[in-house]
Parts: structure tokens; C-alpha cells; sequence
């Protein structure tokens, strides 16, 4: 199979019998690799102290609509909050029952759970937003506000129990 590259370079030629020699290839392979050596690494704060990006910018549509997707999750949370609760409500299983005291014990931790990924969702939501309506003051305000929400949520495990608490 030939790749078609006759008429873009004499010389010689290389294997193959393209037309094309080999030295040109590598220039224009060279080419193209400097026109693809610019790599955004969204994840890592700028090492500038003054927050600049390096001419990286981002809209308020992007913001906007990362924040109306969380605030869709936060909606599903309300909703799974919802049927837990109502499914809970119709098991009508007490207490002194071994099965009934895990069972409500299981539904105890999800509904604290869910409603913390509810509340944590909400609160991203509004940075978001806040974000792409620039009413931060600058890069370090609104990694502040991201790092005070990561803060407030860490104490989370997947079981929905405060760490502190153990």
C-alpha cells in the first residue's frame, strides 16, 4: 500500500518508490510535530505567582454550561434522595428486626451521602457560574474557592461517614 505522497518532493526517492526523499519526509514529519508541541495541563497551576495562564482563555458558555451539568447532577441526587426515601417509607421495617436494624442503618449512610454529593454539586454549580460571570477577582480567588470547597468535602468517605467522627 502506498501512501500517495508522489508530487510532493523529487530526490532521489525512498522504499517504496513515492518520489519523495527521504530527508524531505523527515521535514515535513519535523513540521508537523513543532505545530503540535503546545500542551495544555488543565491540572496544574501556573508556575507565573501573578496567575496568568499563558494566553489560555475560556468563555462564559463553557462555565455556564459546566455549571448547569452539575446542577443536572445535583438535580438527580435530589431525585435518588427522593426514592430512597419513599422506598424506605413503604418497607415499614422495625427496628428490633436483625435485617430491618441493617437495613435502616444502610439507608441512614446513602441518605447522608447523596445529600452531600447533592450539596457539594449545588455549591460547584454556583462557582462555576460564578466563574464564567467573572465575579472572582482574579486566578488565586477563584482557586481559593475551589480549594475551600474541596476542603469542606473532604471529610467524606464513600460510606458517607465523617472521618473525624471515627
Amino acid at each position: 500500500m502506498r501512501l500517495g505522497l508522489q508530487g510532493l518532493g523529487g530526490g532521489d526517492g525512498f522504499q517504496g518508490g513515492t518520489g519523495m526523499a527521504w530527508d524531505e519526509w523527515e521535514q515535513l514529519k519535523a513540521e508537523a510535530a513543532e505545530r503540535h508541541t503546545l500542551q495544555v495541563q488543565l491540572n496544574q497551576v501556573s508556575e507565573d505567582p501573578g496567575g496568568s495562564l499563558g494566553g489560555i482563555r475560556s468563555s462564559k458558555a463553557s462555565w455556564t454550561h459546566a455549571g448547569e451539568s452539575v446542577g443536572k447532577l445535583a438535580g438527580d441526587a435530589r431525585k435518588a434522595l427522593s426514592a430512597l426515601k419513599h422506598e424506605q417509607s413503604g418497607a415499614a421495617i422495625s427496628a428490633d428486626v436483625l435485617s430491618g436494624s441493617a437495613q435502616k442503618d444502610v439507608y441512614q449512610s446513602w441518605s447522608k451521602y447523596i445529600a452531600r454529593v447533592r450539596d457539594r454539586c449545588v455549591a460547584l454549580q454556583g462557582l462555576l457560574e460564578k466563574t464564567g460571570n467573572d465575579q472572582f477577582k482574579n486566578d488565586d480567588a477563584i482557586r481559593a474557592a475551589f480549594n475551600g470547597l474541596a476542603k469542606k468535602y473532604e471529610d467524606t468517605d464513600g460510606g458517607g461517614h465523617d472521618r473525624r467522627a471515627r
